[in-house]
């Protein structure tokens, strides 16, 4: 059987575009950045055109004030290119958790008009892959009226779930660009702390979930001496690769696809993409499965590195406002927590400096006015900053305080430890 592309230019493609109608954008690393060029060249042509994404990278121009008659954004997460127009009131946020977004879709609570997405080019078989991002974008393309690709050489060829039928493209455009890419920074002394204190806390044979960023890989970077971890998180970067290789990460103790590293996308180095294109030992999900505290607790020892903004005394959480300003999304850091603290043997732990890069405490009496609680108190478990480690779970509130002042910034700690007085007349 002979499969065709339905091949137009980037500019017919978007003139299926209508005002009024919602737009999904796959985001991260896949995020098709000719697609959305040509749909804000037409802006003069539109009208209240709804924009949906995750984080995406690139301009994101679409967000610009002077294009706001034409695209409005309702974004279930916040990256740093749209954070500001939002806080101009060029759109807003959804707080959802991950392992839950696929339900706006499909149960047509939000119904997509029309789905930007990116894919490889297809097999001899018709077959396209969404490479290193499939978590929220497979629901977006079912339930779409409409799916636009944009077909890349350069997209990993990923297995798992995220594999589409070009019969599923109703429109394709050709593109030969490499995909977005994230070089690791160097690990800083802090971080490496951190990451030590993070670090003592895995157990030979547990199952990691973890994010991008410093700490994140300086606790990998500690854990070359243990053996038979695995991998079942939602995201993943260059950290883990040393210890796939080294056969520290094998996946020989996990449940959930025993050997498998599990994810539902990766950002990172064109390395990082080398090392899944075609490789069967990642396993590419939607979110709805690798954030499903049911799926996520059946795996031994998990242990789910997060992390915050602020913490107050009692143990809340905040990790996606600075006070008012929304600064990132929830995310599926309570699936992780939630699934960690069910798991035999997991641990649910937030990691992160004691205190900001202007030397304010992230440990504080209150959370600021405005700051959302992404964890309860009820959920919270470890706590890690460069100063040590506290377990916060049975802990009342008097001695969670405690705890927290001891890892606390030296410099804070006086400050804390009155505010604890005053709250709860001792500590």
């Amino acid at each position: 059987m002979i499969y065709q592309l339905n091949k137009v230019t980037a500019e017919e493609a978007v003139s299926k575009v209508k005002s009024g109608d919602r737009v999904f954008i796959q985001g991260a690393a896949m995020t098709p950045l000719k697609l959305i060029d040509a749909l804000v060249s037409r802006h003069e042509s539109l009208e209240n055109v709804e924009i949906m994404h995750m984080h995406t990278e690139g301009q994101a121009a679409y967000s610009e004030e002077q294009y706001s008659k034409a695209f409005k954004i309702n974004s279930v997460f916040v990256g740093g290119n749209v954070r500001n127009s939002l806080r101009k009131g060029n759109g807003d946020y959804i707080p959802i958790f991950l392992s839950e977004i696929h339900r706006l879709f499909r149960r047509s609570i939000l119904p997509l008009d029309v789905a930007f997405i990116q894919v490889s080019p297809p097999d001899k078989h018709g077959f396209c892959s969404l490479g290193v991002s499939v978590d929220i974008t497979i629901p977006a393309i079912q339930t779409a009226k409409l799916v636009i690709a944009q077909v890349n050489p350069k997209v990993p060829r990923t297995h798992g779930d995220g594999i589409i039928h070009l019969n599923e493209l109703d429109f394709a455009i050709e593109v030969d660009e490499p995909i977005f890419g994230h070089e690791q920074a160097p690990v800083s002394e802090l971080e490496s702390k951190i990451g030590a204190n993070v670090a003592s806390l895995v157990e030979d044979g547990a199952t990691l979930q973890m994010g991008i960023g410093g700490i994140p890989n300086a606790a990998l970077k500690n854990l070359g001496n243990h053996k038979n971890l695995g991998i079942h998180t939602e995201m993943f970067s260059d950290g883990i690769l040393p210890l796939v290789e080294s056969g520290v990460i094998n996946g020989s103790q996990k449940e959930v696809k025993t050997g498998k590293i599990v994810t539902c996308f990766a950002v990172g180095s064109q390395k990082l993409y080398d090392f899944m294109d075609d490789n069967p030992l990642v396993h590419m999900k939607e979110a709805a499965y690798t954030n499903d505290t049911a799926i996520i607790r059946r795996n031994p020892r998990v242990t789910a590195i997060n992390s915050a903004i602020e913490i107050d005394l009692t143990g809340q959480v905040c990790a996606d406002t600075i006070g008012k300003m929304q600064f990132s999304g929830v995310g599926g850091q309570m699936d992780f927590i939630r699934g960690a603290s069910l798991s035999d043997g997991g641990k649910a732990i937030i990691a992160m400096p004691s205190v900001t890069n202007k030397g304010i405490s992230k440990i504080t009496p209150f959370l600021n006015e405005g700051a959302g609680v992404t964890t309860t108190r009820a959920h919270v478990h470890y706590i890690v900053t460069e100063y040590g480690v506290v377990n916060l779970y049975g802990k009342n509130l008097k001695q969670r305080a405690e705890a927290l002042i001891s890892i606390a910034h030296p410099d804070q700690r006086e400050r804390l430890t009155k505010a604890a007085y005053e709250r709860f007349k001792s500590v």
